[in-house]
């Protein structure tokens, strides 16, 4: 039986010691082998044999890699994702699809575009082996640049030559008030914007910067001071945020895909702000030398039949999805 994280062209002993330096123990490591932790020690000692260097530092009580040990452990990882891509390609010539997939997707997207795109793509491709980390924008393009992730989503501007965004879907960010607040059902001013506590996503949020540039360019337009606005509150979940302006402690833009519920159910109520509209594109962002491959070109191609178009209207596959 392939054990956890295994491929099966990978050299056993590479596995096993992939397994006691992750877990920083021979027992966790044969637990998770599904190993006698002997059977686990037994092959540790015969790779450090075969290559002649202690690989862990046994004296403490937990295990370390000694200097060769954390050399080997890269170049391991290395050749791990190399044999998990070349069985996925092989499976693709008898037209199965398998092997990892590793994404870095953006809160927003995250939470309440990609879901149900997600979820039909895996039951279309159930051998896939997903891998997804939510983070901000920033940390989605050090994903993608450290080459821990095949392909990344951001809601927000990269500023890396190094990568390529590809425009998904348009979004619009709405101020959102609690019910029973002074500005519901007005049209408020840039003025009143400026004096208001604002709840924020933290810096480095695609949302953040998108929501600062577009303040400061509607001031700018309506021939305004530049504002000095500073959050009453800055935190890097939407949940939260949303949470905290329902109580009355603030108001805060958010993506419509986020507070459509909300506001159908009257928790929230959209405010328009006069001289200011703000609209953000999703993107797909990948290396600029290097194009996806294996089934991270699949889930993109995928992922582009369901694309909105620039004038707002959804392809027929993102009506059906």
């Amino acid at each position: 039986m392939p054990t956890p994280g295994h491929s099966t062209l990978e050299n056993f002993r590479l596995t096993v010691f992939r397994a006691v330096a992750a877990q920083r123990s021979f027992r966790r490591a044969a637990e998770a082998l599904y190993l006698t932790q002997p059977a686990v020690t037994q092959q540790i000692k015969a790779l450090e044999s075969e290559l002649g260097v202690p690989l862990f530092d046994r004296t403490g009580k937990a295990v370390s890699l000694t200097r060769a040990g954390e050399l080997l452990l890269g170049r391991a990882a290395e050749s791990h994702e190399l044999l998990l891509h070349a069985q996925a390609d092989l499976a693709a010539l008898e037209g199965r699809v398998t092997g990892p997939l590793r994404l870095a997707v953006s809160m927003t997207i995250v939470q309440y575009i990609l879901p149900p795109m997600l979820g039909r793509f895996l039951r279309l491709y159930p051998g896939i082996d997903l891998r997804m980390q939510s983070a901000n924008t920033g940390d989605v393009a050090t994903a993608i640049l450290d080459g821990s992730v095949d392909l990344g989503l951001v809601e927000g501007p990269v500023h890396r030559p190094e990568l390529k965004l590809e425009p998904w879907r348009r979004d619009e960010l709405v101020l959102v008030v609690p019910p029973g607040h002074p500005w519901a059902g007005r049209v408020v001013s840039l003025e009143e914007l400026a004096t208001a506590p604002l709840l924020m996503r933290e810096r480095g949020s695609g949302t953040r910067e998108v929501v600062d540039a577009a303040i400061e360019h509607a001031f700018e337009a309506a021939g305004l001071p530049p504002p000095k606005i500073v959050p009453a509150m800055e935190l890097n979940s939407t949940e939260a945020l949303l949470a905290y302006v329902e109580q009355g402690l603030g108001i805060g833009f958010h993506s419509r895909a986020a507070v459509r519920g909300r506001i159908r159910l009257g928790s929230l109520i959209p405010v328009a702000v006069r001289g200011l509209k703000i609209a953000r594109d999703l993107s797909f962002v990948t290396l600029r030398s290097d194009e996806p491959r294996g089934n991270a070109a699949l889930l993109l191609d995928f992922l582009r039949e369901r694309r909105v178009l620039p004038d707002g209207r959804p392809t027929r596959a993102a009506v059906t999805s």
